[in-house]
């Protein structure tokens, strides 16, 4: 009788495992990722991937968290409550100063010879219309920032030299194109479409970084906590905004309810802007990254080297 029962314990064990092996496994809750987002042009790449379902076809949820401003953004990374967002190298040196907390994945977008991504405008009002007419005048920047930066840079490319370069802080874009527009600054530089939006207005072109696209450009960083743990999401994540790019840059125009949903482009250039190139997968290089470290440093923003190799990551790119 014990032989018996011993035999069909057993035979029950062996049924249950077969049984175990037979039912499919429940498969792996999507990992979500949280993108801090502001409302700019670089961003529509992700809402194409969103609304067209390309996220979910690599396998990761995306969750974007509004930011009203660049700082704003900075304290939801800061506090852990979004994962990743759009950014610069200037930030990203400012992030992993102390130590590594973010990396850079990819561009978002970039200036080419054909579309600028920052300018450098004269108000209607001041008589400026060359390079050579700033000499001396203070221009509407945002301090320590990649406005800054390309402000300094664009305009030594165009010969001025450091000390004939004048800055004055107005953080606010808004504000900077209104001081621009009513002449109390007499000029300003802007980001894109902001800058089409201030030409439209009256403003003039004194230069911008078709000129010199290798200063011109944003990024998608993420937390290197975020990295590390998700590396398989990371690596969906920027498969599926491959593929979003891809169909923005063959048709941009099917994606005009996104701008206007989500408020990417100011509503009087709905309609007539031109859409640029959104660039295909790469990342700032190590001259673009040393250049801008040489910058910081000799703005006091500073005082040691950032590696590139700790705070670019192209291990993900498709």
């Amino acid at each position: 009788m014990k032989h018996l029962t011993t035999k069909l314990v057993v035979f029950i064990l062996l049924l249950s495992m077969l049984l175990s092996a037979c039912t499919p496994a429940t498969p792996a809750e999507p990992v979500t990722l949280k993108i801090a987002v502001l409302r700019i042009l670089d961003t529509l790449p992700m809402y194409v991937a969103q609304q067209e379902g390309l996220f979910e076809a690599k396998g990761v949820k995306v969750e974007f968290i509004p930011a009203a401003s660049a700082a704003e953004r900075d304290q939801i990374i800061t506090a852990g409550q979004a994962d990743g967002m759009i950014n610069e190298v200037v930030s990203t040196i400012l992030y992993n100063k102390d130590q590594v907390q973010i990396q850079i994945v990819r561009f978002a977008r970039t200036a080419t010879s054909t579309s600028s991504q920052y300018s450098i405008l004269a108000s209607q009002q001041s008589g400026i219309s060359a390079v050579e007419g700033l000499k001396g005048v203070e221009i509407g920047i945002s301090q320590g920032t990649i406005i800054e930066y390309i402000t300094d840079r664009l305009l030594q490319a165009e010969g001025l030299s450091p000390d004939e370069i004048k800055t004055i802080a107005v953080p606010k874009i808004d504000v900077r194109m209104n001081l621009l527009g009513t002449g109390e600054l007499k000029a300003a530089t802007l980001p894109d479409p902001f800058s089409s939006l201030a030409l439209q207005q009256g403003a003039v072109l004194v230069t911008d970084d078709t000129k010199h696209p290798q200063y011109g450009y944003s990024t998608i960083s993420f937390r290197k906590p975020v990295i590390d743990e998700h590396p398989q999401a990371i690596k969906a994540f920027l498969a599926a905004i491959e593929e979003a790019t891809a169909l923005v840059n063959a048709d941009p125009t099917k994606y005009e309810n996104v701008l206007t949903e989500q408020k990417l482009i100011p509503a009087p250039l709905m309609g007539s802007y031109k859409f640029p190139p959104f660039p295909e997968a790469s990342v700032p290089s190590q001259d673009q990254w040393d250049d801008a470290l040489a910058w910081m440093k000799s703005k006091g923003l500073v005082d040691k080297d950032v590696p590139y190799p700790d705070s670019i990551n192209p291990s993900f790119l498709p």
